[in-house]
């Protein structure tokens, strides 16, 4: 028997390794991806105004920053009964669209696309986004642009183009100006015709590596989205859960996620497994993401993004199996947020000052969730009379994914050893 150890992951937001165990025959006998940070801000917020706490939690991450901003102040004005403005929702939104588009464009075309255009056996010191640049200039100029589009909108909206904090209790602590709207829109129409090459772009890329596509990490699991009105949706309202086959969606709200989502605790890592609870553990692991998003939902919500998301399940069944397919899904979402964007920036009453209700801290329980760039984000805290933390939970989207991960990695090793 033998080891290998792949560690440290590379192109990962934190520390993780992989060992493989090989059997007498050197065949993969056992394989497990750890994850080997702690992060520990459920502890962290404890005994904190929650008002303090949306400024705290995008710290987390520095990718996703947005996307804790917003479920944790969610979480807060579930937790105090509040309901916010109709235009504050808007701009919370915009604010989570912008950093999808920031965060999705860096996770394909700086992270995944130096694999796909410079080809897996390209040495590894040319293997990144500076090697994309030398060999497809007008491909990492859109990237570089999409980023920059994305970045521009979370600071408009935010405050900030990282770690935003503008979302507060009862809304928003600042109005989109109408010339910050103004100038956004003047870039958004060229922004959704970056998000359709990029789309074209993956659909090349998939011809030349279908057959890596259709036989690496390809894995049977739940998969959990965010929908509204059975439509896919980055910001409201509703979790569905889609079984491997398809056949059946079971819909609840936030509120109800402890009801349907348990967490396993394994040995080998620092995070949990997740899991459904009506299935079990392990076989009731599922993923999140763009894989998910595109498999749970009825529909895009935007009109291009639609076309493309029939087009996707025409190449890879109903549901997608294929975890390599996640590119493909993440670049339809990325043209998604693209239309959302303008959708949302159209609209006048974006401008409005009417972005704020009053507010008196209490004791409660509130869920706040939305989806963020890896998948669904859920934070739950509790207050006491005062408005002070004294619970907190959170679910982050790559902890979903964890378990379904390593399930990925153990099927592409079986593969790989063939």
């Amino acid at each position: 028997m033998g080891k290998i150890v792949i560690e440290p992951l590379s192109r990962l937001e934190g520390h993780g390794k992989v060992t493989i165990t090989l059997d007498e025959d050197g065949k993969p006998k056992d394989v497990k991806l750890h994850i080997t940070a702690l992060r520990g801000f459920e502890q962290f917020v404890i005994g904190r105004p929650a008002e303090e706490v949306p400024r705290i939690v995008p710290r987390i991450c520095g990718i996703c920053q947005t996307a804790h901003h917003l479920a944790s102040v969610k979480a807060i004005d579930s937790a105090w009964g509040v309901e916010i403005p109709e235009v504050a929702k808007k701009l919370r939104e915009l604010m989570l669209v912008g950093n999808m588009i920031h965060s999705h464009a860096l996770h394909f075309y700086f992270l995944a696309a130096p694999d796909f255009v410079l080809g897996v056996d390209a040495d590894p010191a040319i293997r990144n986004v500076v090697g994309v640049i030398d060999k497809a200039p007008e491909v990492a100029k859109q990237a570089i642009a999409l980023r920059k589009f994305g970045q521009s909108i979370v600071e408009a909206v935010g405050g900030k183009a990282i770690h935003p904090v503008t979302g507060i209790p009862g809304g928003q602590a600042k109005a989109l100006t109408e010339e910050e709207r103004d100038a956004l829109l003047k870039e958004v129409d060229q922004m959704i015709e970056y998000g359709k090459n990029g789309v074209e772009l993956i659909k090349q890329i998939n011809e030349k590596f279908m057959d890596q596509i259709k036989t690496l990490g390809v894995i049977d699991t739940y998969y959990l989205g965010l929908v509204k009105d059975g439509k896919h949706n980055f910001y409201d309202d509703t979790l569905r859960f889609l079984s491997p086959d398809g056949k059946e969606k079971v819909e609840f709200k936030p509120e109800e996620y402890l009801d349907y989502i348990g967490e396993y605790v394994v040995p080998y890592n620092y995070v949990k497994h997740p899991y459904y609870k009506k299935v079990g553990y392990p076989e009731g692991v599922y993923r999140v993401g763009p894989l998910a998003m595109l498999n749970v939902c009825d529909e895009m919500e935007t009109p291009l993004a639609e076309e493309y998301r029939k087009e996707f399940l025409e190449i890879f069944g109903f549901p997608a199996n294929q975890s390599l397919a996640y590119h493909h899904a993440r670049l339809i979402e990325l043209l998604s947020a693209c239309e959302r964007a303008k959708t949302l920036l159209e609209d006048n009453s974006i401008t409005s000052d009417d972005i704020k209700t009053d507010v008196e801290p209490k004791a409660g329980n509130g869920v706040g969730v939305v989806y963020a760039p890896r998948g669904v984000l859920i934070h739950n805290y509790e207050t006491d009379d005062n408005g002070i933390v004294i619970k907190a939970n959170m679910i982050v989207a790559t902890t979903h994914n964890v378990p379904t991960m390593e399930k990925a990695i153990q099927q592409a090793a079986q593969e790989i050893f063939k």
